[in-house]
């Protein structure tokens, strides 16, 4: 899950067949998390005051009942639709979040780039998608200018993933690393990590006396997906656990293959407003305790991404 940084910039996702299929559509997908019983209005059902940490949430939340998430669903293992639902590490997670705080996470589908924004427009409580915990993202700085654009926001650190070059299967190119892209054709997903990694490569290749990367970005992944597999491109940047799903799943298996090694890895976190700091810290109780009581090693399991796995919850812990 690189994780999107521009990681989904630095400010820093089983793949259904056809890739043009993996919909940003839907508008509010439910992930249930214990009991989904319609309480009337008062939010403080049965299901939240029996929770182990459901004291730790804001009053407002905890009587609702719900934490709403922005989230692009379209990255999968992370997060995908199946069926009309939500599903993937994310959801998982947050199923066994909202188990431990007694709420339901409510996955709102957007563009990735625009999530924070969203957030900070009080359009949902929290991020999950995905998005690398980075110091540019806390703190609110454009990554490309370096300018001051926004409050930043607050991270909950609950897993580690780098970038990783897609290429065809058979690698027609020969593609081993970043400087082998100087000069060619690159797709992926705009507003991520993987887009700042590209820039800073196709600056160093004129640097070499090489030729520029061209860029071409997409507003989800599984676009820049079907222009590699058209060989529109020689290489998608993309998270590791994405990229290595991808590799296994399309076609087969035989759509894709990861070369060489992970780039820049980082922290995937749960971004919260910087105002929000006691659901910051309640979000950080559940993956503390999720990762204590197994429920975080088995969902990685499932998902086949225990490299990822922390052993501890950080907050701001991106650099």
């Amino acid at each position: 899950m690189t994780a999107r940084s521009t990681r989904r910039t630095t400010i820093s996702r089983s793949r259904i067949a056809a890739f043009g299929a993996i919909a940003v559509a839907g508008t509010l997908i439910l992930t249930g998390c214990g009991d989904q019983t319609d309480k009337g209005g008062d939010g403080g059902s049965s299901s939240t005051s029996s929770a182990p940490l459901a004291s730790k949430l804001p009053d407002d939340i905890r009587k609702a009942g719900v934490i709403k998430v922005g989230s692009d669903i379209a990255y999968p293992p992370v997060e995908y639709m199946e069926n009309g639902k939500a599903v993937g590490v994310d959801p998982d997670i947050a199923d066994a979040l909202g188990k431990q705080l007694g709420v339901k996470f409510e996955f709102q589908n957007g563009k990735f780039d625009q999530l924070i924004v969203g957030l900070q427009a009080n359009r949902f409580n929290a991020i999950m998608s995905a998005m690398n915990d980075t110091k540019a993202r806390q703190d609110g700085v454009d990554s490309d200018t370096g300018k001051k654009v926004g409050n930043g926001v607050d991270f909950v650190d609950y897993f580690t993933a780098g970038t990783s070059i897609l290429v065809q299967k058979g690698n027609p190119k020969g593609v081993q690393s970043l400087d082998d892209l100087c000069g060619q054709v690159v797709a992926l997903q705009k507003g991520t990590t993987s887009e700042g990694i590209a820039k800073a490569q196709s600056t160093k290749c004129t640097k070499d006396g090489k030729k520029a990367i061209t860029l071409q970005t997409f507003d989800t992944d599984p676009e820049a997906l079907l222009r590699l597999k058209q060989g529109a491109s020689v290489a998608d940047l993309n998270d590791f656990p994405v990229a290595a799903y991808n590799a296994k799943t399309s076609g087969s298996g035989k759509d894709f293959e990861v070369v060489g090694e992970q780039i820049e890895a980082g922290p995937y976190g749960i971004a919260v407003s910087k105002e929000n700091t006691q659901l910051r810290d309640a979000i950080q109780a559940a993956v503390a305790a999720i990762i204590k009581n197994g429920d975080y090693q088995k969902i990685l399991e499932k998902w086949n991404v225990t490299q990822g796995a922390v052993t501890e919850s950080k907050i701001n812990g991106g650099s």
